[in-house]
Formats: structure tokens, sequence, C-alpha cells
């Protein structure tokens, strides 16, 4: 690299990041983002330097207005409160709507696995005969069985901790074991299908399958939608492994990762709310027209939420990543 060229072309951001440091707070908007701007793109031509051509006077040139320019940046921050409706008014339903690709297949094709699950031991006697014994099965299906009781052990609010917890987990398997080729992930779902499509199904044979979907419904819908997201997300960090595009295969992961990490953000609050419903509303004795139209209501909230505001926070440009801030800089790539 010539240095001399290289000062040349970048002379002019490096002046006007001194000018902008040292007048501190008395900066416009524009400013102000200007200033972020230039701050970063100092620190990449910086990194260049040091590893391309560690010239000690550039060196030491960069060094001070990259410190200047962090100061001034960390000394007028944004709210807090500013982050936090920036994360759920844009990031958040940007990164859920752009990897619609990946989990709305997940979707169709887990429900399908788990309706073909639940007629096969619905209608053959032999399948629920190898599951459990009559005994087992009674237990499970009577009125007042374990199937209904499980939504109503213990208080409210430790069975809302209790159930958030376990889905959290179940999401963040498959958000950040989706690194090892989606295969966490595809485990996870089949899991899930299998399990929900067996006591269906077992429900069904016993006359009480519309009692069970009377259960499911309130919660699921907005559960399942969350680790189906989770999953399309992890499925696609372990496609990103295979094929990284364009990019090389480090940069394409540093930038899915952090998408992940939104997407756990995110995740988490959608499975508290469902956790919510299914230790509250759930068990209630309310009529099952009002258990199940909440858990619709709140199912249709939230798409509604996410192809409204994600969607077009995703045309004015949002990638659902971390704030540039936080992401770090990265050193430019050929083509």
């Amino acid at each position: 690299m010539d240095v001399d060229v290289f000062v040349a072309t970048h002379s002019a951001e490096w002046n006007r990041l001194g000018e902008l440091t040292h007048r501190g707070g008395k900066l416009t908007g524009a400013e102000a983002d200007e200033l972020v701007t230039l701050y970063q793109r100092t620190a990449t031509h910086l990194s260049i330097v040091r590893s391309v051509a560690p010239d000690p006077a550039l060196v030491s040139r960069l060094s001070g207005l990259v410190a200047r320019g962090r100061s001034a940046i960390s000394g007028s921050h944004s709210p807090a409160w500013r982050e936090v409706t920036l994360f759920f008014t844009r990031r958040f339903p940007a990164a859920v709507y752009l990897s619609r690709r990946w989990w709305i297949p997940a979707a169709l094709v887990s429900i399908a696995v788990m309706a073909v699950i639940a007629v096969w031991v619905a209608g053959d006697p032999h399948v629920r005969a190898s599951i459990a014994s009559p005994d087992e099965l009674n237990q499970l299906t009577k009125p007042g069985g374990e199937a209904e009781s499980y939504y109503s052990t213990g208080p409210a609010t430790s069975f809302a901790a209790r159930v958030w917890t376990n889905n959290a987990w179940v999401a963040a398997t498959c958000l950040f074991l989706g690194i090892a080729l989606g295969l966490p992930v595809i485990g996870a779902l089949w899991m899930n299908s299998l399990n929900a499509g067996l006591i269906i199904g077992a429900m069904s044979a016993a006359g009480r399958g519309d009692v069970m979907i009377g259960l499911l419904l309130p919660h699921g819908l907005l559960e399942l939608t969350a680790v189906f997201i989770a999953a399309g997300t992890g499925l696609k960090l372990g496609w990103t492994v295979v094929d990284p595009g364009r990019r090389s295969r480090t940069a394409a992961l540093a930038e899915q990762g952090r998408s992940v990490v939104v997407m756990a953000l995110g995740l988490a609050c959608v499975l508290f709310v469902s956790g919510l419903i299914e230790a509250f509303v759930t068990p209630s004795g309310w009529p099952t027209w009002v258990r199940v139209g909440i858990g619709i209501a709140v199912e249709v909230a939230f798409l509604v939420y996410v192809f409204t505001l994600g969607r077009r926070a995703a045309k004015e440009g949002e990638v659902g990543d971390l704030d540039a801030r936080d992401a770090g800089d990265a050193l430019p790539e050929s083509a």
C-alpha cells in the first residue's frame, strides 16, 4: 500500500473528525451522526495501516484521532430508553422479517409432521400400545388427567417462570447450536413435533382431542412461533457455515452471529408473554373460545408487528444487526 496516496485520499475525513471532536457536545444531530461515521471509518483505517503499512507517525496520528472520537461518542451516547425503543421497533422485527424464508418453512414442515404423527397415533391402537400401557394412557387422557392437570400444577407465577425457562432453553438451543450445520436444530424441531403429535393423538383417540387443542392453542401459537423463529435463525446460521456467500466465512458468521444475539433478546420477551398466557390463561376457568381467542389475538398482533414494523424497517435498510458501536469495526474485504 502506498502510504502517501492513502493519506492524501483520507486526510479530509481525518481533519473533519478532528474538527468535530474538538467541538465536543456542541454538535447538531446530523453532525453527531457524521462524527460516529467518521470515527468508524478512521478506526478501520487505523487497522489497515497497522496490518499493512505500520508507519509510526501515521499510526500515532490515527490512534489519537480514534481515541478522541471514542471519547466524544461515549460522552454523548443515546439514552437507554431510546436504544430499547429502537431495538423493539426496528432491529428485532426487522431481524424476524428478514429471516422469514427460513422460519416459515420450518414452521410448515414441523406442523405437518406433528399432524401426521397425531393422526397416526389416533388411528392405530397398536401404535398407542407401543407408546404406553392402557393404564398410563388413561391417566394421561382422562378428565382431570395428567394432560390437563399439567397446566395447573403449583402456583401460576412459579409455573410461568418454569415454562419461560424451559422454552427459553429450547429457543437458545436452536439459535446458538445452529452453527453445528443446523443438526441440533433439526433434532429439536423433531422432538417438539413428536411430543406434541403423540399427546394430541392420544387425546384424540380418547375422544378428547378438542380439549387438548383448547389447552394448547392459547399459549402454543405464540410459543411455537417463537420456537420456529429461533429454529429458522439457527438453520440460517448453520447454512452460513456451508455457504457464506461472497463474504469470507468469518465475516459472514460474525454478522449472522450478531443477528442471533438480537433474536435471542427479542424472543426471550416473546416467550415471557407466552409463559404468562400458559400460566394464567390456559388453566383458567374461562370458556374455551375466550382462551383460544386470546391466543389467536396475541399471535395475530405479533405477526402484524413483524410484517409491518419489520417490513418497514427492512425496506429502510435495517438488517437486524447490533448497533455499529456494539458490533465493532471490520476490515474491508476484497470483492
